[in-house]
């Protein structure tokens, strides 16, 4: 895998110069644009921003039950004419009794294609290009407690053509090749008695969503399940232990190879190309201990003296993909990483966040391994 290299701290340091000098008033809706320049030989020069909004939808005081609100837009464009936008939301209405997510993507850009299963090669990679819109809508009550239910719907389009003849793409047989079309229908349930759904610190969350594509709204009729629970403890005023599952089945008939889950994300199995394994069903574990580092500390950023609030991180985790009746635990793979955390609005818990990831070392090829840039945290 060829590796983007980012080009970010400075740019980096430069945001949080600016956001050092305010003063962070509680509850109070805030914005922050982060710069982002990245090069990669596939894509060329990459420029583009990641700005998040945060908002109550409940504005009259004292509120210290409803949630902030976020809009994260994402837009950025290449050297060799490839681009993308990425919009999506999170809405919490007043005493968090609707929760309402959405996300908007469209994106021209390549990406490598390295077969089917967990024992793809790096040297039978084929660059393939990829258009791909993607509609996606979840919306949830509380029934009772900390219990949600809801629905979601999700439409999801997808172009494909091989950039080049070498690697595996060009000869492998593969449902909808060069593409196809997909809308799943389906419902949820969640519990969430978090203490914050942006920087937990105690608290569990678990989802459940099942989904059905039927045929009359999809190239292929699939159905698809896909579970989540996150569990954190408080070891001490600045110590947070926090543990992530997460599965994710695609079943049917004739499954579409851009839809089979792939491992690898700046969210959990950090330090793999997304994609590199892809198989039905996708299983990884996570831990993560994060650390307040004191506030009083004293520090310098762009020749401003401040007392910035930061955190660093631990992480390690486990997974595999693997087709049905065939999860063999022996052929987990590893990954493991360190990062550090910025809170740019300490009332909502918003933070920045750097993490770079290991992964395994197959033989003949580099140790897997990725630095991420993001904005919240990764579960």
């Amino acid at each position: 895998m060829l590796r983007t290299i980012r080009l970010t701290l400075v740019l980096l340091i430069t945001v949080l110069s600016v956001h050092a000098q305010d003063t962070i008033l509680p509850r109070k809706s805030s914005f922050l644009p982060l710069p982002v320049l990245g090069y990669s030989p596939e894509k060329g020069l990459e420029v583009g921003a990641a700005m998040l909004y945060s908002f109550y939808t409940n504005k009259k005081a004292p509120d210290l039950i409803t949630r902030n609100s976020t809009i994260n837009l994402i837009p950025s464009i290449t050297t060799k004419n490839q681009y993308k936008i990425d919009l999506k939301a999170d809405i919490w209405t007043k005493d968090n009794t609707w929760h309402y997510r959405g996300e908007l993507r469209y994106h021209n850009y390549p990406v490598y294609f390295y077969g089917i299963g967990d024992s793809t090669h790096y040297d039978d990679r084929t660059l393939v290009g990829n258009t791909r819109f993607k509609m996606q809508l979840e919306g949830e009550k509380r029934i009772s407690g900390h219990f949600y239910a809801g629905a979601s719907i999700m439409y999801q389009y997808n172009e494909f053509s091989a950039k080049e003849n070498k690697g595996i793409y060009p000869g492998i047989s593969l449902t909808d090749k060069a593409g196809g079309h997909v809308t799943f229908i389906g419902v949820t349930g969640i519990f969430d008695n978090r203490d914050n759904q942006n920087y937990t610190t105690r608290g569990t969350w678990l989802k459940l969503n099942v989904a059905h594509a039927p045929a009359f709204i999809s190239t292929t009729p699939l159905w698809k399940v896909e579970a989540q629970g996150k569990q954190f403890f408080t070891l001490s005023e600045k110590s947070t232990l926090g543990f992530n599952g997460y599965l994710n089945s695609i079943q049917g008939k004739n499954k579409p190879f851009y839809l089979l889950p792939e491992m690898g994300n700046d969210m959990i199995m950090r330090g793999y190309y997304t994609g590199r394994y892809r198989e039905q069903n996708y299983l990884a574990l996570q831990t993560e201990y994060r650390y307040l580092v004191d506030p009083k500390i004293r520090v310098k950023i762009w020749f401003v003296d401040t007392s910035p609030k930061f955190a660093l991180a631990a992480f390690a985790g486990t997974g595999t993909v693997f087709s049905n009746r065939n999860l063999d635990l022996t052929r987990l793979k590893p990954n493991y990483g360190l990062g550090i955390r910025y809170f740019y609005d300490e009332a909502s818990r918003l933070t920045i966040r750097i993490d770079y990831g290991w992964g395994e070392k197959r033989p003949g090829e580099k140790r897997q391994s990725g630095f991420y840039l993001s904005l919240a945290e990764a579960f």
